[in-house]
């Protein structure tokens, strides 16, 4: 009989909210929550499929399951390999799972993967009968690697973490040397890709799905980044231009899907960027598809990259703004200037793109008035009509992060129990109170409500029935975030 395997997101049944965990680099507990496509794990399933071994996709929070159904359905299954990704607000919750799993199917094989067991792998053996840990980024073919070991004997790959007896033994520091162009094409019916098809605050269109060109951002050294931790800059790998537009043909010919978001951490950029675009028109893509990724304001693109880039269809661009404040932004290590912040924005904006800005407070070293110059600053890309959307959020200091080290080394840190760093409250000390720094996430958003923006978009929506929808579901959305920042 061939090998199973689970890979699984088990809901959470707390008062806290939804956890926002697949395919995040910044967790948080949502009270309208939305969903992304998990792209790695996907990939992993479909190389396990492709190998001979059962798959079972259970993500019991897109499918807003209960945990008790989840588990039953776990536990119908008995499946000889349990995979779940985790990441540091949930990872207590998770180890008590892994107790009640173990205790359930004692003859699975649990294994964790994500940003806080690569910072910090051996915690997990300690703290709960975990089997195998997967540290760095490439969950996918280290999936394989341990489901090939179990079943065939063979070694395991570096960057991962086991039990032998009560030891804890590991193949050495991961690598981030696989080639991304010999992944198969994701089967997205195996993924239950629809789950994350409709609840994406992304898309404008719907049904959507997700790709990953690039591991993941080309910069990849911003100090508060989760995913520095899995992909360091250094280690960027991007599939060809080839294999890029062969997915999204794969995708066209399969999927019923006219919206696409890359979660590259950053978008690659330069030739590799302009071939892309002129193969999706060569291709005729653009005629059927929209392109929503990540990008940097600092890039180097010109006005005609951007020309290029809407020729082809892209459409959404997530920018990371982060602060209006210089000092801020050197620490972070962004290499970006506060002025390029509004030069790029405008740029794109008149190039027909849609950019969208994130930004964070609770900085130990900014002051309320320096935090107000970011709000002040996403009030007047609003009012030109530069930025189209925002985010805003508390900075965290992730484990295995450079901010974290800079928490400890300073004493920064309020507290190391994992469960508070979901965004609820703020884990580093500042000048400011909780309160204080949860009215300027709300203040950020507030920042929206500028009459010319108000306006340009009413009249958008009046001519377009899909921005309209689309104006809706933010409009609903607006409320919520805030209320997720109602109090600590």
């Amino acid at each position: 009989m061939k090998k199973s395997v689970a890979i699984c997101y088990p809901p959470l049944d707390t008062k806290k909210g939804i956890p926002l965990l697949g395919q995040n680099r910044q967790f948080q507990w949502a009270n309208d929550p939305w969903y992304a496509y998990p792209v790695v794990p996907a990939y992993g399933a479909t190389m396990l499929h492709k190998a001979g071994f059962s798959v079972s996709w259970l993500d019991g929070i897109a499918k807003e399951q209960t945990y008790s159904t989840w588990l039953a359905e776990l536990i119908k299954i008995k499946p000889d390999i349990i995979i779940i990704e985790t990441k540091t607000p949930v990872i207590k919750y998770h180890w008590k799972m892994i107790e009640k799993i173990k205790s359930k199917l004692p003859q699975s094989n649990v294994v964790l993967m994500g940003d806080h067991v690569t910072a910090l792998p051996e915690e997990s053996f300690k703290k709960c009968p975990v089997d195998f840990v997967i540290t760095g980024g490439d969950f996918d073919f280290l999936m394989l690697s341990i489901a090939n070991h179990l079943a065939k004997k063979t070694k395991l790959c570096a960057g991962i973490y086991y039990r032998q007896g009560k030891k804890i033994l590991n193949t050495g520091k991961f690598k981030l040397n696989n080639n991304l162009d010999k992944l198969p094409f994701i089967d997205r019916d195996l993924t239950r890709w629809k789950l994350y098809a409709y609840k994406n605050s992304n898309y404008i269109k719907t049904p959507g799905t997700y790709t990953m060109f690039g591991r993941d951002c080309w910069w990849g050294k911003c100090t508060f980044c989760s995913w520095t931790t899995l992909f360091p800059g250094k280690n960027f790998r991007v599939m060809s231009v080839k294999r890029a537009l062969d997915e999204i043909g794969h995708i066209l010919d399969n999927y019923p899907v006219v919206e696409i978001m890359d979660d590259s951490g950053t978008f690659p950029v330069g030739e590799w960027l302009r071939d892309f675009c002129k193969g999706i028109i060569k291709r005729g893509y653009h005629k059927k598809i929209q392109i929503d990724c990540n990008m940097r304001f600092n890039t180097g693109l010109t006005q005609e990259d951007y020309h290029l880039m809407r020729k082809a269809g892209f459409r959404f661009l997530l920018y990371g703004l982060e602060s209006a404040n210089q000092e801020t932004l050197n620490r972070l290590n962004k290499n970006l200037k506060v002025a390029q912040i509004t030069q790029y924005a405008k740029i794109a904006k008149q190039a027909g793109l849609w950019p969208h800005a994130t930004a964070m407070v609770g900085y130990p070293w900014e002051t309320k008035e320096q935090a107000q110059n970011t709000i002040n600053l996403a009030k007047d890309l609003f009012k030109k009509g530069y930025i189209d959307t925002l985010q805003a959020t508390v900075v965290i200091p992730y484990p295995g992060t450079p901010l974290f080290k800079q928490c400890q080394k300073n004493n920064w840190l309020k507290t190391t129990d994992w469960n508070q760093y979901d965004m609820r409250m703020p884990i580093m000390k500042t000048t400011m109170s909780d309160n204080q720094i949860n009215a300027l996430v709300r203040d950020i958003y507030n920042s929206i409500w500028t009459p010319q923006f108000v306006l340009r978009k009413l009249k958008e929506g009046l001519t377009d029935w899909n921005k309209f929808k689309y104006y809706v579901r933010l409009a609903l959305k607006f409320f919520s975030k805030k209320l997720d920042f109602a109090g600590f």
